[in-house]
């Protein structure tokens, strides 16, 4: 038995017992061993692309790239929509991979409104005050139907039609309310409308 099976690791196993995709498999492997007969020169130490410790970019990359990675939301929720906020920066769908997680209570501190919810012309005073208070640059999304056009409120006598009246509105996220998954595809266009913006061009 012993002599059968040295023979069986000599000579491999009968042709019979060789299946298509073995042949192919076997023919591989040849083909990667006399591709790798010379090793690979071993890499000298460090990095050897130029002078070490100087990056080469524009301001605007660096300034856009810092910013649409750091995005950071005022606390704020007016109504259903809220809901789905939070659960969007919850551990389903976690915002923290985006940079947003750090929802901010004071509006010096953050410079993204999240307009989430029905806007009534009584809240809209307050709202106007936030996005006053907010630094530049600062972006403003409006969140759900509601924010958008009025939603099922629509030319309500106490409802405003859409919060691009109080305040200019960089991104729209359609939906009653919309889900988070929709959120968070708001704020990646929202990223890349970020990586076009440039210092020379002064945000209107």
């Amino acid at each position: 038995m012993v002599e059968v099976y040295q023979h069986y690791l000599r000579a491999g196993p009968p042709a019979a017992l060789l299946t298509e995709s073995d042949r192919d498999e076997g023919q591989r492997i040849n083909e990667l061993i006399m591709r790798c007969r010379t090793p690979y020169p071993d890499q000298p130490p460090g990095f050897d692309r130029g002078t070490p410790g100087i990056v080469v970019t524009t301001a605007d990359t660096m300034l856009n790239w810092a910013r649409r990675n750091s995005v950071w939301p005022v606390l704020l929720g007016l109504a259903c929509c809220a809901f789905e906020m939070i659960a969007a920066a919850a551990s389903r769908f976690d915002l923290a991979r985006f940079g947003m997680e750090v929802f901010r209570g004071s509006p010096r501190q953050a410079d993204l409104l999240i307009v989430s919810g029905t806007v009534t012309w009584k809240m809209g005073e307050a709202l106007r005050r936030i996005y006053d208070q907010m630094a530049e640059p600062k972006w403003v999304m409006a969140m759900g139907s509601c924010a958008t056009c009025g939603g099922p409120f629509t030319n309500a006598y106490n409802v405003v039609n859409g919060v691009n009246l109080l305040m200019p509105v960089d991104i729209y996220v359609p939906g009653c309310p919309p889900r988070p998954d929709a959120l968070i595809y708001g704020l990646m266009q929202l990223q890349k409308k970020i990586e076009q913006e440039s210092l020379a061009r002064k945000r209107k």
